[in-house]
């Protein structure tokens, strides 16, 4: 078993995704229209930043970049990992944001 965490604050990253170049390095079209469809989009951008870096932790695969690796929720509103379009079973995250600060964790199986 493989764990990763990280933790950001909301605010750099609100500053980061002002910038059209960033948004399309790091975040799939998916979490950019899932994001911006929310009220506090910065707290969202943060929290899948957070997982992006969490889960590149947990692997410790150079192979595998930012953009490669995606959060989708699930029907029941349970975030799920997914690398290059495809959810990963092995892969447990848990998310949490304040208006501050967002934490991520993975677990790899």
């Amino acid at each position: 078993m493989k764990v990763g965490i990280d933790i950001v604050e909301v605010k750099r990253i609100d500053k980061l995704v002002k910038n059209k170049r960033f948004l399309e390095r790091v975040y799939t079209p998916q979490e950019v229209k899932y994001c911006i469809s929310k009220k506090n989009a910065g707290q969202h951008f943060a929290v899948r930043f957070a997982t992006k870096e969490a889960v590149w932790k947990a692997f410790n695969d150079k192979s595998i970049t930012h953009k490669d690796i995606g959060v989708m929720n699930l029907p029941s509103g349970k975030p799920q990992a997914v690398i290059k379009g495809k959810r990963k079973k092995n892969i447990d995250i848990s998310l949490s944001h304040t208006s501050d600060y967002a934490v991520a964790v993975a677990v790899v199986k």
